[in-house]
């Protein structure tokens, strides 16, 4: 049966602010009603070393181990298409190291992003030339991680690789039995696309889940002071809200994995505008009901 967790980036409000760290995440989830909890790029200090990151991931491990909390697991950011075979290579062996990290968390998956823009400086290259390198360069990464126990995926997310059929083309191009695909219900949005056929389309791919929920501003909405909105690749508006306050059709995408048989975590990852612990207990409420239907 599925079950629910949060992303430590659910908390950026209260980190950004200070009022907690990525160490605090833990508790709070616990205190919240968590399973588990995935985490994005372990920072204890502005631009960490490795060692550092390793170092914090241990102290996480231990506190998740304290309060029976599973650490589900770690997403990171990258660009998998740099242009030339020695950047390439270098960004491979800094995800290898981030898959460590993943390790020293105690994470069994970790999500690395694939591409960033289909520019490489002022030529515009394009998904279709891009593919075959990038597929290459995860290979990698997943070849590494497979040797640790850990399996790797990318998300529907960057608007490169994010429409559903370009990520069932990613996976294909991939073609490593350690690689899957991360679905975020709600990040098709961002490109404009309808989130339950397409978590229809790669439900049968998925090894982990994201959900969120956005409201879908038409062209032309003006966000007023404070409004933070996303623009899709239509120029559409999306703003952030807990899972059952939007326009994504969360409990439908759910109803979905359940009849593709996926029964992994369903991660809440909160990107609203009001108090992220109300915007995100709210929502496990919902998903809770959600999964148990």
């Amino acid at each position: 049966m599925m079950k629910p967790a949060v992303s430590s980036y659910s908390f950026h409000q209260y980190i950004k602010a200070g009022k907690m760290t990525q160490l605090d995440v833990i508790a709070k989830a616990a205190e919240l009603g968590f399973a588990g909890v995935d985490y994005t790029d372990l920072a204890p200090v502005p631009s960490p070393t490795p060692e550092e990151q390793l170092a914090y991931a241990a102290e996480i491990r231990r506190e998740a181990e304290k309060y029976g909390v599973e650490i589900v697991a770690y997403t990171v950011g990258a660009n998998l298409y740099q242009g030339s075979a020695e950047t390439d290579d270098a960004e491979v062996a800094r995800l290898c190291g981030q898959v460590d990290v993943a390790e020293a968390l105690g994470a069994k998956i970790m999500r690395h992003d694939v591409c960033s823009s289909e520019r490489v400086g002022d030529r515009f290259v394009g998904f279709e030339r891009m593919l075959p390198v990038i597929a290459a360069n995860a290979r990698r990464v997943t070849e590494y991680a497979q040797a640790k126990g850990i399996r790797t995926c990318s998300e529907n997310h960057g608007y490169v690789a994010q429409d559903s059929d370009r990520v069932k083309r990613l996976y294909y191009a991939v073609d490593h039995e350690n690689y899957g695909l991360l679905l975020d219900v709600g990040n098709f949005a961002c490109v404009d696309e309808n989130s339950a056929l397409a978590v229809s389309r790669l439900a049968p791919y998925a090894i982990h889940v994201h959900a969120k929920d956005f409201v879908i501003h038409p062209f032309g909405f003006l966000p007023r002071e404070g409004q933070n909105t996303i623009r899709t690749r239509a120029c559409q508006k999306l703003e952030g809200c807990a899972i059952g306050d939007g326009n994504i059709p969360v409990e439908q995408c759910v109803a979905i994995l359940k009849k593709a048989k996926y029964d992994g975590f369903v991660t809440i990852e909160y990107e609203g505008n009001e108090d992220c612990v109300e915007g995100i207990a709210r929502g496990l409420q919902r998903l809770t009901r959600y999964i148990s239907e």
